[in-house]
């Protein structure tokens, strides 16, 4: 089955490999040894170059003509190889299935070690998805919605009775008061029991409402935590089938690297890992490229399909290797290759930090898109502004980053160098006493010239990042927009934030209660037009210096 393709299969030119711009790098440490050698750890890297990118785009095009490949959603890999001869050639590898199958012509076949599980992941897998769907039956339970639709219509009724009680419990006192002058004993004895007879019966009209909503709702109620309880124990059983599943797969699943060196997932990741770790795109190419004596140029890696349940994928957007499946075996898979140490100026060194004010307590800088602002949490994510220049200043490791700017923001970035200035500097950002001045470009027409938007914005914790408009959860969030240029269809504004949300601006231009018009390039909140950056950009900064006791007012020239 021929999997090596041309690299005109996927591109129109023939560029070389020497390409230095690099967005990324996959890179892990490998424990090495030798007889009379100190055991270290190599540092070992693999880029995603512009002509991994180009390649993969080429893929992409001929993934959107294949209406079967955009249907199910899915991580897809290529890995520029060069062969003995010095010839390069483009291998492509999916994740997981492909319309249901695990070898595919024209592809890199899955790592061994799934064939021999493959009848018994064929049964389990059918096993997950019938107890997916009898799930997704018992949540869709009619009786759920009429257990709430029923209470509620209780609770109505009930909120109406007692209404009626108190007020005539209020005109019983009212009455009792007026007779006690007015009545003979007598006369008095049979009024007083009849107002003891009337409360009376209000107490059992109460009790019987009371009895009936029980008698009606009860059942509905045990029948809905019988489904709940059935619930968790399919849910229960889908989590052992799958870790049965995943154990005897990983003790089968056999990795080699470029030292020639085969384990299994078993022994690479012995405290267990997660389900899918060996099916992802990244260890099936290097495993391929190790067991076939091809050397690895440069690797890329992108969704295609539907977004992922949780939003963070999306379709045509380049990943690195993901933190729970791939980047633990990075370390053992690029072992074998030519240690290379990383970059102190940045990823590949392509992407500079221009410095646009600097003293002896803080420093900003032009940040670029496409860089983060501080390291995240996993390892493909260390590259950022705080790590560059705690590595290029003599005094780095004492800096800190006193705001935020998202990923794909570009713009002005204040730091601090000491502990004092930046606690001074915070207070500024958080009692709203610095002055920002954002640029972004409009994918649509924007009629209003000018306006505060005044929208609440939440952060649904199960769906990170992503951030909406909600009036009862959210943050008070404002936003003063003046329109710069119409410019054919888009419209160029500058944004000036009274508070500072996460993706505030963001929200706050593509939501139809806000300017209803989405920045170019931010496809998380539905821009369709495919462009190269989000064209958002941190255009001024004013504060006041806490050392120098001045107005320190940054301005940067907007790139797009």
């Amino acid at each position: 089955m021929v999997v090596l393709h041309a690299l005109s299969d996927f591109i129109d030119y023939d560029l070389a490999v020497s390409d230095s711009s690099c967005s990324y790098w996959y890179e892990g440490r490998c424990l090495q040894s030798g007889v009379g050698v100190a055991r270290r750890r190599h540092h070992l890297r693999l880029p995603r170059t512009s002509t991994s990118e180009a390649i993969a785009h080429g893929l992409m095009q001929q993934l959107a003509k294949n209406d079967c490949s955009s249907r199910e959603g899915k991580m897809y890999g290529i890995l520029l190889v060069e062969l003995l001869n010095g010839e390069q050639r483009v291998l492509k590898a999916f994740s997981g299935l492909l319309n249901g199958c695990s070898v595919v012509k024209g592809w890199v076949p899955p790592i061994p070690g799934r064939d021999e599980v493959a009848l018994e992941e064929a049964r389990t897998l059918a096993q997950l998805d019938a107890i997916k769907q009898e799930i997704l039956n018992l949540k869709q339970l009619t009786e759920r919605q009429q257990y709430e639709t029923l209470s509620e219509e209780f609770e109505q009724q009930l909120q109406v009775m007692s209404d009626r009680h108190r007020y005539c419990k209020h005109q019983r006192q009212e009455k009792r008061q007026q007779i006690c002058n007015t009545l003979t004993p007598e006369a008095l004895t049979i009024a007083l029991e009849q107002l003891d007879e009337e409360s009376r019966q209000q107490g059992i009209e109460r009790r019987q409402l009371k009895r009936q909503q029980n008698a009606v709702l009860q059942p509905l109620k045990q029948l809905i935590a019988a489904t709940d309880a059935r619930i968790s124990e399919l849910k229960q059983q889908r989590k052992e089938l799958s870790r049965q599943l995943q154990a005897q797969m990983h003790a089968t699943y056999s990795l080699t690297n470029f030292s020639g060196r085969s384990l299994s997932l078993q022994q690479l990741m012995p405290e267990g890992s997660p389900t899918g770790t060996g099916d992802c795109c990244a260890p099936k190419l290097l495993h391929y490229a190790a067991t076939h004596n091809l050397k690895p140029l440069a690797m890329a890696e992108f969704w295609w399909g539907a977004s992922s349940v949780n939003q963070d994928k999306i379709q045509g957007e380049f990943y690195g290797a993901c933190a729970e499946r791939c980047q633990p075996l990075m370390g053992f898979l690029l072992s074998g290759l030519k240690p290379k140490p990383p970059a102190l100026g940045g990823v590949g060194g392509e992407v500079t930090l221009p410095i646009i004010y600097e003293d002896e307590w803080l420093i900003a800088v032009n940040k670029p898109a496409g860089l983060l602002s501080v390291p995240g949490r996993y390892r493909d994510r260390q590259d950022s502004v705080l790590s560059r220049l705690r590595h290029l200043l003599a005094d780095g490791m004492a800096l800190t980053s006193v705001h935020r700017l998202d990923q794909e923001t570009s713009g002005i970035l204040l730091l601090a160098r000491d502990r004092q200035t930046h606690q001074q500097l915070s207070q500024q950002f958080q009692q709203r006493q610095v002055h920002k001045v954002y640029e972004a470009l409009l994918s649509g027409t924007v009629t209003v010239d000018q306006g505060v938007v005044d929208l609440p914005l939440w952060g649904d914790p199960e769906n990170r990042p992503y951030q909406k408009v909600d009036w009862q959860h959210g943050k008070p969030s404002l936003t003063h927009f003046q329109v710069m240029a119409r410019e054919g269809d888009y419209t160029r504004v500058e944004f000036t934030p009274l508070t500072g949300r996460t993706h505030q601006l963001r929200v706050h231009a593509a939501d139809r209660r806000g300017l209803g018009a989405t920045i170019l390039g931010d496809r998380l909140y539905g821009c369709c037009v495919v462009t190269s950056r989000l064209h958002l950009h941190a255009r001024e900064l004013r504060f006041e210096h806490p050392q120098l006791n001045e107005t320190i007012h940054l301005n940067v020239k907007t790139p797009f």
